[in-house]
């Protein structure tokens, strides 16, 4: 039905199959889920596909360093040391043309005092202070990044496919989730492209099984939800993972069983 889709790998080869190749290139994907169900494995899987195919990527990740997310890669057989990262946090100039550009919370502290900084420069008197963990920031850090790739010749418009992560979205509207819905839309239009391919983590709290704030699924292209079964009555981990929505796809509708593998990272098993 969608033949002339092109399609982009997540890394997970079963659920590739269940999105008919992959997913459709320039989409906008949301894993949302509880904490400890693999959201961000399915973004290393999903980042390190990409540097594999050529792909430039840019990873922002708000959970935790990326040295840890590195680490935590390489002992599900995902070696990303072997591609040129470069953090844009680092006061140092890129040695060659990186190939993942990080950009963690120290990245967009400084991405944050640098707008701050502009903002005293053309306004004195009304001087616009800009916090780590504001869209604004994150969209002038994801603008600096495609820079750094060297993927756009036009401020934001990258010429070239690039796969984009943010791990997670959440961090962004954790004080404020009424705005939650506003947020992802000024984030979809700023970075919104045909050759940019997305995938957005959102957290979903382990009492209610809600999500922190409304609206990022409602502005995504597709949805694939991951949970965990009750611990105390199951008495033992089982993860599951079902694609609840992706435009231009006839997606699989049932459930898979998750695995999370040393040396492979996710397992997917029909259930």
């Amino acid at each position: 039905m969608y033949s002339h889709v092109k399609r982009i790998s997540t890394g997970v080869e079963t659920l590739d199959r269940a999105l008919e190749g992959g997913i459709p290139q320039g989409s906008w994907v949301v894993v949302t889920g509880e904490p400890g169900v693999g959201k961000s494995i399915l973004c290393i899987h999903f980042a390190y596909a990409g540097l594999k195919s050529g792909d430039p990527v840019v990873y922002v990740t708000t959970e935790q360093e990326f040295r840890d997310v590195m680490e935590q890669a390489k002992q599900l057989g995902m070696d990303f040391s072997q591609f040129s990262v470069y953090n844009i946090a680092w006061k140092k100039e890129p040695e060659e043309l990186p190939e993942i550009v990080v950009v963690d919370i120290f990245g967009l502290l400084k991405v944050a005092r640098q707008l701050t900084e502009k903002s005293k420069e053309e306004s004195p008197d009304k001087v616009r202070r800009y916090a780590a963990l504001s869209i604004d920031t994150l969209i002038e850090a994801i603008n600096e990044a495609y820079e750094i790739l060297a993927v756009a010749k036009e401020r934001g418009t990258p010429e070239r496919h690039v796969r984009l992560v943010i791990d997670s979205m959440s961090a962004f509207w954790v004080d404020k989730p009424v705005m939650a819905r506003k947020y992802s839309y000024q984030l979809k239009i700023a970075t919104h492209r045909e050759n940019v391919t997305a995938m957005l983590t959102s957290q979903y709290a382990p009492t209610t099984r809600q999500a922190y704030g409304f609206g990022l699924e409602h502005i995504a292209d597709g949805v694939i939800h991951m949970w965990m079964d009750d611990v105390e009555s199951a008495k033992e981990i089982r993860r599951w993972l079902i694609i609840k929505k992706m435009r231009m796809t006839a997606h699989a509708t049932k459930a898979f069983r998750v695995r999370i593998e040393s040396g492979r990272g996710i397992v997917l098993e029909e259930a």
